[in-house]
C-alpha cells in the first residue's frame, strides 16, 4: 500500500509538471494578427469591416490583434476635426466589444480624439474583458516637407501626446507607438528598458516615405533592441487624398521580417516566439555590455 501511494504521488507530481511545462510552454509563444483593413469616408462601414476582421483574426488562433492607423476615418488635415470622438465614444465602444466577444488583447489603431478642444491621434487598447487597458495619444507629429514629393503637417490639426504607453499580456509586456513615433529611436530602447518584448505601430507611412524607411525603421528599432516590432498600416487606397504604401509587417529580434502583407486588405499572421528572444539576447548580450557609465535614455515623464 505504501509503495502504491508513492507511485502515485510520484506520478501526480509527473502530471502537475507536465501541466507546468505545457502552460509555459504556450505563454512563451503566441500569435499576432495585423489587420490591414481598406477605410473608406464612411465610418460605421469602417467600423463594421474592423469588427468583421477581428472576429476573422481570432478565429485564426490570435491572442492579440493590431489595427491600422485612423482605421475609422480618413487620413488627412482636412479629416480630422470631422471624424473627431471622444473617448469613450462611438468607435472604442465597437473595440471594447469586439475584443470581448473575441477573447482578445485588441490594438485600436488610431482615432481623431476630440479631448478639451484639441484633437489627438489616439490609439486605444482593449483587453480581452472588454476593458480600456491604456490609451496612447501620438508622441510626434507628422510635419514634413519633401520638396516635389509630400508636404503634410499634422500640426495644423493635431496636438501631440505627452506619455508613454505600455500594457501587460499574460505572454509579454508591449509598447505602442503611432506611425512617425517610429522614427524616433529613444522611445523604443525606453520601452524595451522597461521590459517590453513587443512594440507595436500602427501607422500610416506614404507612397514617398514607405518604400524607402517603412521596412527599414521596423528592422532598425527590432535590432537594436531586440525585441518583436509590429506595424499596421490601412490598405493602400489609390483614390485617397494620402495614399498609404500597405505592406503591414512583423519583424523579428534579429531583424527578419517573417509576415508581410501586400498593398491590399489583408490580415498578416505572425507566432511570436519569446523563447527565441531570450536566445538572442543571450547568444548577443547587448543588454547588459552597455555601457551606462558613458551614456543612457531615460523617460523624462511617464505620464
Amino acid at each position: 500500500m505504501e509503495g502504491e501511494n508513492i507511485y502515485i504521488s510520484i506520478l501526480s507530481l509527473a502530471i502537475i509538471s507536465l501541466v507546468n511545462y505545457t502552460v509555459c510552454k504556450l505563454r512563451a509563444s503566441f500569435r499576432l494578427a495585423l489587420v490591414q483593413l481598406h477605410v473608406s469616408k464612411i465610418k460605421a462601414d469602417n467600423l463594421g469591416r474592423a469588427q468583421k476582421i477581428v472576429k476573422e483574426a481570432a478565429g485564426q488562433g490570435a491572442k492579440v490583434v493590431v489595427l491600422p492607423e485612423c482605421f475609422n476615418s480618413p487620413y488627412g488635415t482636412g479629416f480630422f476635426a470631422e471624424y473627431a470622438e471622444k473617448i469613450p465614444g462611438e468607435s472604442t465602444q465597437v473595440l471594447s466589444e469586439a475584443a470581448k466577444e473575441c477573447g482578445v488583447y485588441l490594438v485600436g489603431g488610431s482615432i481623431p480624439e476630440e479631448d478639451g478642444g484639441k484633437i489627438y491621434n489616439t490609439c486605444s487598447i482593449f483587453g480581452p474583458d472588454g476593458k480600456l487597458l491604456v490609451k496612447h495619444r501620438k508622441i510626434h507629429l507628422f510635419d514634413i516637407d519633401v520638396p516635389g514629393k509630400i508636404r503634410f503637417q499634422e500640426s495644423e490639426t493635431l496636438s501631440p501626446g505627452n506619455s508613454l504607453s505600455m500594457f501587460e499580456t499574460p505572454f509579454c509586456k508591449v509598447g505602442v507607438g503611432i506611425c512617425y513615433d517610429i522614427r524616433f529611436a529613444e522611445l523604443a530602447q525606453i520601452y524595451a528598458k522597461k521590459g517590453c518584448q513587443l512594440l507595436v505601430y500602427p501607422g500610416a507611412f506614404n507612397m514617398t516615405t514607405g518604400p524607402a524607411h517603412w521596412e527599414l525603421l521596423q528592422r532598425g528599432r527590432a535590432v537594436d533592441n531586440q525585441v518583436y516590432v509590429a506595424a499596421a498600416s490601412p490598405a493602400r487606397d489609390e483614390s485617397a487624398s494620402y495614399v498609404a504604401w500597405g505592406h503591414s509587417s512583423v519583424v523579428n529580434p534579429w531583424g527578419e521580417v517573417i509576415a508581410k502583407a501586400g498593398s491590399e486588405e489583408s490580415i498578416v499572421y505572425a507566432d511570436i516566439d519569446l523563447q527565441y528572444l531570450a536566445d538572442m539576447r543571450q547568444q548577443l548580450p547587448i543588454t547588459t555590455q552597455r555601457r551606462n557609465d558613458l551614456y543612457s535614455v531615460n523617460s523624462v515623464q511617464e505620464g
